[in-house]
């Protein structure tokens, strides 16, 4: 099989030269487009999520040798989560060269936050399954670049810290109501209240509601916090 320029290019951005190119299309191809003759992601990126979490684990262990699994496990959560693989999906452009449905394709499939990390993790996957477990680590250590050694800016989860603090406090964990939503269907944009029972409350909007969440407990948790 011969891959397009695109996924030539591709693949070129993602630092791996494919000897089963078929792989390759497979990862990018989403269960919309898929049919009798042709497979989708959704088994690549099964294995690829383990794999990516290998990777990752062992790289925090090598970064700090003397982290207990408390301090480690966060950190984990940080560099696996869907936002940080749709992250990196962005940055070598998986979106362009994703396989999708027509349905998919109107609502906007190729900015969908869950359908960039499911590709990532599929062509992690893919690497992982032609030229076995170094070479996916390289891409994958490639990729995350210094991710690692920064991820503990980004490893406390807001949301699991205001609650904390409320329950710290003997109170109830915080409510949170999605008050507002715009935009169209395929890139709504969502506002989300976070309030405490002592009434304290803040607002964020982002265009997710679980990124409109955690930037609201943010604000709410710097506020109760200062």
């Amino acid at each position: 099989m011969k891959l397009s320029a695109e996924l030539r290019a591709f693949a070129a951005r993602l630092g791996h030269e494919f000897s089963r190119p078929e792989l390759l299309s497979r990862a990018v191809t989403h269960g919309s487009i898929s049919g009798p003759m042709r497979d989708d992601n959704q088994r690549l990126e099964f294995l690829g999520d383990r794999v990516l979490g290998l990777v990752m684990a062992e790289a925090l262990l090598e970064a700090d040798r003397n982290a207990t699994e408390g301090q480690i496990a966060p950190r984990f959560n940080a560099l696996v989560r869907r936002e940080t693989c749709a992250e990196v999906a962005r940055e070598i452009e998986i979106g362009a060269v994703l396989r999708l449905g027509r349905s998919e394709m109107k609502s906007g499939g190729r900015r969908k936050e869950a359908l960039l990390a499911d590709a990532m993790e599929a062509v992690i996957a893919a690497v992982y399954l032609d030229a076995g477990f170094e070479a996916a680590k390289r891409v994958v250590r490639g990729l995350w670049g210094d991710r690692v050694n920064r991820v503990e800016e980004d490893a406390r989860d807001p949301k699991t810290a205001l609650q904390e603090w409320a329950q710290a406090r003997g109170e109830p964990p915080p409510a949170y109501a999605e008050t507002g939503r715009e935009g169209p269907d395929h890139a709504p944009v969502f506002t989300i209240e976070v309030r405490l029972a002592s009434g304290a409350s803040e607002n964020a909007t982002a265009g997710s509601k679980r990124q409109a969440e955690q930037a609201a407990a943010a604000a709410l948790l710097k506020r109760v916090s200062e």
